[in-house]
């Protein structure tokens, strides 16, 4: 059997309708395991794991605004309802609703981005972790971002955010290895997606970006998605409180 055989596992993937969500979700999707997309939108959930089936994968759709308790709540039930015990939880939605210094960023844009890119994920690990370790293990993943390794002069609530992303695996990977629970982050850099259209269709930044990286060009979605199989998978089995950083070089050599 393939190291990176997910045959028989329940993956539960938030903001999984697009970009590295998307992704990660048709990907492992392939290696067999039972998908849940999830976004705030259910026509969307429901068209997106459509088209799993469709290309012969295993997909439902829960619908879920990570902002409310209840969904979370909801989302979680539902899906052990329909599927069983979570063996693969990837943390993937959040939001980033201000660009620009810090001084000037309004408290509600800010609370928003603590609520929802750190409270959000320890609210859904509270929720899915224990019944990970009741089915014998499995894995945690949480998409970060390299915004947590470095200062940015416009990106400061979302990047302290993703530094918290990588704490917490680092906490829970301590509390929940006993059980076989592993959790890890992945660290992306500059990645066509929607969500971070506003950097690479800008000219200027996208050339500044990749000048800075010894690949010369920003990541694709499934990038990530291949290191989220690997961390899933039998392959990522003894790794655990890790950031994996994807970037094409660009921290290293900026």
């Amino acid at each position: 059997m393939s190291l990176f055989n997910l045959e028989g596992k329940v993956a539960l993937i938030t903001g999984s309708t697009k970009g590295i969500g998307l992704a990660i979700a048709t990907r492992m999707a392939e290696q067999g395991a039972q998908v849940v997309i999830s976004s705030r939108n259910q026509d969307v959930c429901d068209e997106v794991a459509a088209g799993i089936r469709e290309k012969g994968g295993k997909a439902i759709a829960i619908a879920c605004n990570i902002n409310h308790k209840d969904q979370l709540q909801n989302l979680a039930a539902k899906t052990e309802e329909q599927l069983g015990k979570v063996g693969i939880l990837v943390c993937n939605a959040a939001l980033n609703p201000y660009f620009g210094p810090s001084q000037d960023i309004p408290d509600e844009a800010f609370d928003k981005v603590m609520h929802a890119n750190i409270g959000s994920v320890h609210r859904l690990c509270q929720l899915v972790i224990p019944g990970i370790a009741e089915s014998g293990g499995g894995s945690v993943i949480i998409i970060s971002s390299i915004g947590g390794l470095k200062g940015t002069d416009a990106l400061g609530a979302y990047a302290i955010s993703k530094a918290a992303d990588m704490q917490i695996a680092r906490n829970l990977a301590v509390e929940w290895g006993p059980k076989n629970v592993r959790v890890n982050c992945i660290a992306p850099g500059l990645v066509r997606t929607d969500f971070a259209r506003a950097l690479w269709e800008n000219p200027e930044i996208y050339k500044a970006t990749v000048a800075n990286y010894p690949l010369r060009r920003i990541g694709e979605p499934d990038e990530i998605a291949g290191m989220a199989v690997l961390l899933a998978s039998d392959a990522g089995s003894f790794t655990t409180g890790q950031t994996i950083v994807i970037d094409g070089g660009g921290t290293i050599s900026s």
